[in-house]
This record gives structure tokens, sequence and C-alpha cells, in this order.
């Protein structure tokens, strides 16, 4: 289990975690390495408890049942997963923003691949617990995405290109090195812990993606 969950995040970072804080990220972070593996039927309260070692009873006084701890794990995924998304903006030039994406993105398919196999168990079901919030966090903030696209587009600095199209493949390619990352060591025998095969991973993305840009 990685040490680095959302208490990596700058808001997090500002202040020093609380005892209870450190305690709920402990739960959080043994929740997700369990969830992750089989969805919220891939493991009991009992079973997250004991990974993070504490009581039952002091689980559910933070979250009393194991559907609250779900929503609890995934509504702190989906806010990491924004995240890398800032940096689209019209005040940077297309390129250098896309290649700053696709790199935090990698990067979060390699930091946080628990993360981005739970949100990927959670779309593939119907997305039943993050289903309002896709809408209500995450359809204004493509929305407000498309604008930047197309203030790029509108300026000549990118070639014309379907916003929501193009974020759909790039999503699908840089969160495969996280979702079929076995796949990907039993063909090469390489993964992302490997920072050759991580600068050789974003070096071919970026080029791929970029190439459709180029006005």
């Amino acid at each position: 289990m990685r040490c680095c969950w959302i208490s990596s995040m700058a808001t997090q970072a500002l202040k020093p975690l609380s005892k209870a804080d450190r305690k709920r990220e402990v739960i959080l972070a043994a929740a997700l390495e369990l969830f992750s593996r089989g969805g919220v039927d891939g493991a009991s309260l009992d079973r997250v408890a004991e990974r993070a070692d504490v009581s039952k009873t002091n689980l559910i006084y933070y979250y009393p049942s194991k559907d609250a701890l779900y929503a609890a794990v995934l509504n702190n995924v989906l806010s990491l997963w924004l995240g890398p998304l800032d940096v689209i903006d019209p005040a940077n030039p297309p390129q250098q923003a896309i290649a700053s994406y696709i790199r935090q993105k990698i990067a979060f398919s390699r930091d946080h691949a628990d993360a981005s196999r739970l949100f990927c168990f959670e779309i593939l079901y119907g997305a039943p617990v993050l289903g309002n919030r896709l809408r209500g966090m995450l359809q204004p903030v493509m929305e407000e995405k498309a604008r930047v696209f197309e203030s790029w587009i509108a300026s000549g600095q990118m070639a014309p290109v379907d916003p929501y199209q193009f974020f759909y493949s790039l999503w699908a390619t840089t969160q495969h090195f996280a979702d079929f990352a076995s796949q990907i060591e039993a063909l090469s025998q390489r993964t992302l812990d490997d920072p050759a095969f991580f600068e050789e991973s974003v070096a071919h993305v970026t080029a791929l993606f970029l190439a459709r840009l180029r006005p």
C-alpha cells in the first residue's frame, strides 16, 4: 500500500493533520487497496479494519457503513483524478499544457494505480456511487476545458479537434498504464517504477497526442 494518499494534496499540506484525520487516512488507504481489487463487494468492514490495524468499532465511528466508506474513498479518488486538469488553462500554450497533463496522468497511473483501478471498477458498473458526482463535478469542468480548446483553436494555436473525443482517447491511453499494468509487465517485463520506462512512456504518449494538435 503506497503511503502517498490524499494528504499529499496541497490543501492538506498547509496544516498538520489531526489524530482523527490521520486515522481516517489510514482507513481510507486500506479501503482503497481492498476495494480496488474487487469493487465495493471486494472487501468487508472487518477486512478493512484488519488491514488498517484498527478495531471495527473504531472504523465504524468514522464510517458507519461500508457504503459510506466506499463513497468516501471514491470522492477522494475523484478529487485526486480531477487535479491534473488545472493545467488546461487558456494562459498556457496548448502543446505545453497537454504535455504537462499527459505527464501528470501517467504519474497518476504510477503513483495511484489503486485509485485508477477503483475508478475503473466504478465506471464499468455504471457509476452507481459516482454518477451524480460525475455530472455535478466532472461535467462542468469538462465544459470549461472544452471552451479552452475552442479558444486555442480560434487563435490558431491548435488544430481543430473535438475536445471530448480527445480527452476520451487520452484517458484511455494514460490510465491503461494503471488498469492494465499486469499486461504491460507481462509483455515488456517493465513497469512505470522504472524511471527509464516512465520517461519512454511519457515521450511516446506525448508525441502521439501532440501530433494531432499541430495547426
